[in-house]
């Protein structure tokens, strides 16, 4: 079931989000990210997230394109519980080539990359599932199958809310199409 736009709430505004057609065109500020604390020293918490709530036993898919240059240029879904607790997957444009990624931050964060070169421009589709005590990221490109990106523990109990989200630590201008935001039900298995 497709998200309208106007039924999420954004994190931090971005400088703008224009709906053009069925599309969601989403301009970040410089220097947008989220990070808690490891390797860098520092605390992020400027990203661009549309949030809806994600009860348990649901997925929440986002499809996007991934025109990125720039280092750190991202774009994915976003789960929140709190500002202490989140995850964010997708795709991020580091040391010079597209990466299919996952934060998963619990006080401080850490990150999981995979090189995908071949993503850049392309139409990706994040989807996240919650089914019992887990998260469970995929992620496609240009309609080819889903790969496991990640398997995260989540209390069941958790309130969480998730959506697509933007962010450019580096540079300015950054605007990324968001074509769909949809909720559906969960991946059945793990395999």
């Amino acid at each position: 079931m497709d998200i309208p736009w106007p039924h999420g709430t954004w994190t931090h505004p971005p400088v703008s989000a224009v709906e053009h057609g069925t599309d969601l065109l989403v301009t970040a500020k410089e220097g947008s990210d989220a990070w808690r604390t490891t390797s860098y020293g520092f605390i992020h918490d400027s990203e661009h997230a549309l949030l809806a709530p994600f009860p348990p036993d649901s997925a929440v898919e986002v499809e996007f394109t991934a025109d990125f240059s720039e280092q750190f240029d991202q774009a994915g879904i976003f789960v929140r519980l709190s500002a202490e607790k989140w995850v964010k997957a997708g795709v991020e444009f580091a040391d010079g080539a597209c990466q299919l990624g996952a934060v998963v931050t619990d006080g401080v964060s850490d990150w999981s990359l995979a090189p995908v070169p071949d993503w850049r421009g392309m139409r990706v589709l994040i989807r996240i599932s919650r089914a019992g005590d887990a998260l469970t990221i995929r992620a496609s490109a240009a309609d080819g199958p889903l790969r496991l990106v990640r398997v995260v523990p989540l209390d069941p109990a958790a309130d969480a809310h998730a959506g697509p989200f933007v962010c450019a630590p580096t540079r300015a201008g950054l605007t990324v199409p968001f074509h769909a935001w949809r909720t559906t039900e969960p991946d059945a298995a793990l395999h």
